[in-house]
């Protein structure tokens, strides 16, 4: 078995705030209503067989929803059986992705001191950011997560920053670049929306188009390459360069299998990816079977597997060997078929005959 990560929904669905483009909200029809909450029985379940399987590095990736709505406690719990069950040598990493909200100094201390690597959502200036990110009485959010990221800087906590791209902030490259520059930002990722509108079965009116995304690509790799590829770092195109040498992407929207990680529900229940969190793909309940078996299942075999079954147009399109056919997630979007072309071909092949040959030899300049 090959080492994999978890991604723990610890609160589910929950969130404390209301953001309009929110892929997982809902999933709370999934899981019914009230609170959802990991129990400590699954808590510790989870540590325990994980851990148990014995990798050199076993990752803890804790998301939401929103994963602080748990409590600091919870997570201290967390590290104390981590540190009971771990093995000698075994080297553990835990990372959070959060709205920022609740970081208090009390949660940057501890976030510090156990080495968590935070990434916040933040869109932009304010008047980008708060279009979409709001909380339930429609308050821009803004400000609060300003200050969580000055507690993270004063507490020295690592984190990075994720970027939404929707139809508001995607054509504002320089904008959002320069802003993030300016504030010292240096680990960004930008992630690209689309939802298909249930109503239209079109893709959803805050959803990217794929000449927005391809064009955006292109105006921020040249922005990046002036300013000098040291001083900020962009996921996908650490992610590119990592393939060409590593051959092995960081990101797993262009690995070759869908098979780095499972999730696991705040009631135990276990799935094949945070964009599939349904029932087609439930692959079981670590309080029934360890997750290394649910892990290996015949179900999460099949899974990995339709990330290959690709469209003609891709075997035949020189970039496949770089893109794998992209996301199953933004194959099926519209079409609903997993062996559809990506949402974003279009996107990815104007960014790489933009960028690929400079981005190929960046990492020997380094």
């Amino acid at each position: 078995m090959h080492p994999f990560m978890l991604l723990i929904k610890p609160a589910g669905p929950d969130c404390n705030l209301e953001c309009r483009y929110c892929f997982y909200c809902g999933k709370r029809e999934l899981f019914g209503r009230g609170a959802h909450r990991m129990s400590d029985e699954v808590l510790e379940t989870m540590v325990r067989d994980y851990l148990g399987l014995g990798f050199s590095m076993s990752s803890f990736a804790w998301q939401g929803g929103e994963p602080t709505l748990m409590g600091l406690d919870f997570f201290r719990q967390a590290i104390d059986y981590q540190q009971q069950y771990g093995k000698g040598g075994q080297a553990v990493s835990n990372s959070l992705q959060t709205n920022g909200i609740l970081l208090d100094d009390g949660w940057c201390r501890f976030l510090h001191e156990y080495k968590f690597l935070v990434g916040i959502s933040l869109d932009g200036p304010q008047h980008l950011h708060d279009v979409y990110r709001r909380d339930r009485r429609k308050r821009g959010t803004f400000t609060l997560v300003m200050e969580a990221i000055e507690r993270c800087r004063a507490n020295k906590v690592e984190f990075n920053i994720l970027v939404l791209l929707n139809d508001r902030n995607v054509g504002a490259v320089d904008e959002l670049y320069d802003f993030f520059r300016g504030l010292g930002l240096r680990y960004l990722q930008f992630i690209p929306c689309v939802e298909r509108d249930p109503q239209t079965g079109k893709a959803a009116d805050f959803s990217i188009t794929p000449a927005q995304y391809g064009d955006f690509l292109c105006r921020l790799f040249d922005r990046w390459l002036a300013h000098g590829t040291k001083k900020v770092s962009i996921r996908l195109f650490d992610s590119i360069m990592s393939y060409y040498v590593n051959g092995h992407h960081t990101n797993c929207t262009f690995n070759e299998r869908c098979d780095d990680y499972v999730v696991v529900e705040h009631n135990g229940e276990v799935f094949c990816c945070d964009f599939f969190v349904e029932g087609q793909w439930k692959l079981g309940n670590i309080l029934q079977t360890p997750v290394g078996e649910l892990f290996n299942s015949d179900r999460k075999r099949d899974f990995a597997r339709r990330k290959r079954e690709v469209a003609h147009r891709c075997f035949v399109c020189r970039y496949f060997p770089i893109c794998r056919g992209g996301c199953v997630k933004d194959r099926m979007v519209l079409s609903g078929d997993h062996k559809a072309l990506n949402y974003y071909c279009s996107s990815y092949r104007q960014f790489f005959d933009h960028a690929l040959a400079e981005l190929m030899q960046l990492p020997l300049r380094r």
